[in-house]
């Protein structure tokens, strides 16, 4: 068992409260604080103890793969820690975004490697399917809306600027008219773009105000021109499904699915990789033409439900259709109980009260709100007591036979 030192992204969109208020520390913190990283992906590798002297997960995962993450989980993935887990703390919107699946990510990267197309944009080799976990309420805009509805919000606005998006998606056929709709938006013609944008937030702070089915998303759009004022996003936006996920709702993005969060505090679970594709609401790298490219208007960002793990008392799993990892829920109480799973690599969060956890070498390792720990394939049997709530990352299930693994 080792505690972890978990990396903190700064990234300007970040709370200068939530992170701070998790792990106990002074609040306000000095700048704003965004994610927090518990794994081994080199843009932001966790730090941990080993034999008494500093080092990463990274580091430890690359010196004894089948140690530490097992044997069968070291050739599915090549040696590497196939999950990333983070806290994530938005106080301002992220950009608008989508992820590559495995054969995009490696065709990407290479390019980038050999100088070609796509260069820049692709940050490593893995694809990038997410869960998010709810930790308050959570705003997001995530996956499509059907044609029909997509225009009807349009069409509430009132501005004739926008009748050639609407007319797209009148036409009404289905995934190629999302994708068009979307390719007029963010590539709508320069001289012209401030003018769509302003026209669209007031529109927006007006219908805001008319309680309708729409007048949440249009009074997102205002929220965030207040941080992107001239952004194309704020249009694009609309075409997308806007809700508010409660504390203990889960959303997994696909590969392809278009989405951006707006504000909230959760965790987040994902393959080990930072491949992000851009196309508005960030001051960070765009490449519109790449995100038109992968993204993929028949995606649905699903709705994830806790389903109980037999005979482990509280816990509760996550499952979706992600090889890399799989996530669990655990509400400690008496008596002590079985980290579950119980073998392979697994990364324990505590998000509130404590944990007490055991080897079966009677070693003790205690978490408090904010703390995390890796726990290798050799650490078997770890049990946890306490009054926290523990979230493990762990390996997704093998993929059915006859199905491409990552190789």
């Amino acid at each position: 068992m080792d505690a972890l030192r978990p990396v903190i992204k700064p990234y300007a969109w970040g709370s200068r409260h939530a992170l701070a208020g998790l792990q106990g520390r002074e609040r306000p913190s000095a700048g704003p604080e965004a994610e927090l990283w518990m794994g081994a992906h080199p843009a932001g590798p966790t730090g941990l103890t080993r034999g008494g002297a500093a080092t990463t997960l990274q580091a430890v995962v690359a010196t004894a793969p089948e140690r530490e993450l097992g044997t069968a989980c070291a050739r599915r993935f090549g040696g590497r820690l196939p999950f990333l887990l983070k806290v994530l703390a938005a106080e301002q919107p992220l950009s608008i975004q989508v992820h590559p699946d495995r054969r995009q990510a490696r065709a990407g990267f290479d390019a980038r490697l050999n100088g070609g197309a796509g260069q820049g944009t692709y940050a490593d080799d893995w694809p990038k399917p997410e869960l998010l976990y709810a930790l308050t309420d959570f705003e997001v805009l995530a996956g499509f809306r059907d044609c029909g509805e997509g225009a009807a919000v349009l069409e509430e606005l009132g501005l004739a600027r926008l009748r050639p998006v609407v007319d797209v998606l009148r036409a009404g056929d289905g995934a190629p008219s999302l994708t068009e709709a979307l390719h007029t938006v963010l590539m709508w013609p320069r001289h012209d773009r401030a003018a769509l944008v302003h026209s669209v937030v007031e529109a927006c702070r007006r219908r805001a105000r008319v309680p309708g089915p729409y007048a949440a998303a249009y009074d997102a759009v205002v929220r965030m021109s207040a941080h992107r004022p001239a952004d194309l996003g704020l249009v694009a936006s609309l075409l997308m499904c806007h809700r508010v996920l409660a504390p203990g709702t889960a959303l997994f993005m696909p590969a392809g699915g278009l989405h951006a969060y707006v504000r909230g505090v959760g965790v987040e679970l994902m393959a080990s990789s930072d491949n992000v594709l851009r196309a508005g609401l960030t001051a960070k790298e765009v490449n519109v033409p790449e995100l038109l490219r992968i993204t993929d208007p028949a995606v649905r960002v699903p709705v994830v439900r806790p389903v109980a793990v037999p005979g482990s008392g509280r816990t509760t799993v996550f499952t979706c259709p992600a090889e890399e990892f799989t996530l669990y829920r655990t509400e400690l109480g008496a008596p002590p109980g079985r980290v579950v799973p119980e073998a392979g690599p697994r990364i324990v969060l505590c998000t509130e009260g404590k944990a007490l956890l055991r080897g079966l070498g009677g070693e003790e390792l205690p978490l408090g709100a904010g703390g995390s720990c890796f726990l290798s394939d050799a650490d078997e049997g770890v049990t946890a007591e306490g009054d926290g709530t523990l979230f493990v990352a762990a390996p997704g299930p093998e993929p059915v036979v006859g199905t491409a693994g990552p190789s």
